[in-house]
């Protein structure tokens, strides 16, 4: 608790199934506020993650600094920048995140946002994938995919998912625009919510019919398509 109030940079936090009180509903509301993902889990799981007392809860301190994402908006804005962002919908893997960030960085998106209800925490292995990528890129948390879509939109950032039998083809999207491209999770794509609220639906073309691409290899194209409109914007 008093690293929550001290703004400790957490990057999740394990709590007891069976946990209640006056703390645990303190904490479980400041981890809302501050949209640091909460999870609860069987005390078997506490007590391989310490062997301390942990009184039913645990939380991992983060390596990384995250941003809310209205705050990174505005400090975009006020750089002068267009907007560029991802929204990660539920992808998992920390290594398709590190390499995203990498290639968001290299292909000049300001940010990646993480919704917390479907976080993965971002460790060494992240860090190490992304090649310090993670270190430079914002970090921006929402409570949730629909929340983030809700500030986006208010921001006047169009919101463009990827989708395999979407109807636009990627170079056809005006990317050059405030945009945010939302990837989802391999198995499953992006999320219903995403497909019904997005401003459009846009699509990788491809030579050969097949299932997908890898996640990170998809956003990166994506990335560079918005990268070469805005500089023949900028020409």
């Amino acid at each position: 608790m008093e690293a929550l109030q001290a703004g400790t940079m957490i990057e999740k936090i394990f709590l007891l199934r069976s946990a209640v009180g006056p703390e645990i509903g303190q904490i479980k509301k400041w981890a809302a506020q501050k949209s640091i993902p909460l999870v609860q889990v069987p005390q078997e799981k506490l007590d391989r993650l310490t062997k301390a007392q942990h009184q039913g809860v645990v939380a991992l301190a983060g390596l990384l600094t995250y941003i809310e994402l209205q705050d990174g908006i505005s400090h975009i804005v006020e750089s002068a920048e267009v907007p560029l962002l991802l929204l990660l919908d539920g992808i998992t893997d920390v290594r398709n995140i590190g390499a995203i960030a990498r290639t968001a960085w290299c292909c000049g998106a300001q940010g990646l946002i993480l919704p917390a209800s479907h976080a993965a925490t971002l460790g060494e292995e992240a860090l190490k994938t992304s090649a310090g990528a993670l270190q430079k890129i914002m970090l921006l948390r929402s409570p949730s995919t629909q929340q983030a879509m809700d500030v986006l939109r208010l921001n006047g950032i169009q919101i463009l998912g990827t989708e395999l039998r979407a109807s636009i083809p990627l170079q056809e999207a005006l990317l050059d625009l405030p945009t945010c491209i939302v990837m989802g999770a391999e198995d499953k794509g992006i999320s219903k919510e995403v497909i019904r609220r997005a401003d459009a639906l846009i699509h990788i073309p491809m030579v050969r019919p097949f299932d997908s691409l890898n996640v990170s290899v998809a956003a990166g194209m994506a990335l560079y398509e918005a990268m070469q409109q805005r500089r023949s914007q900028k020409t």
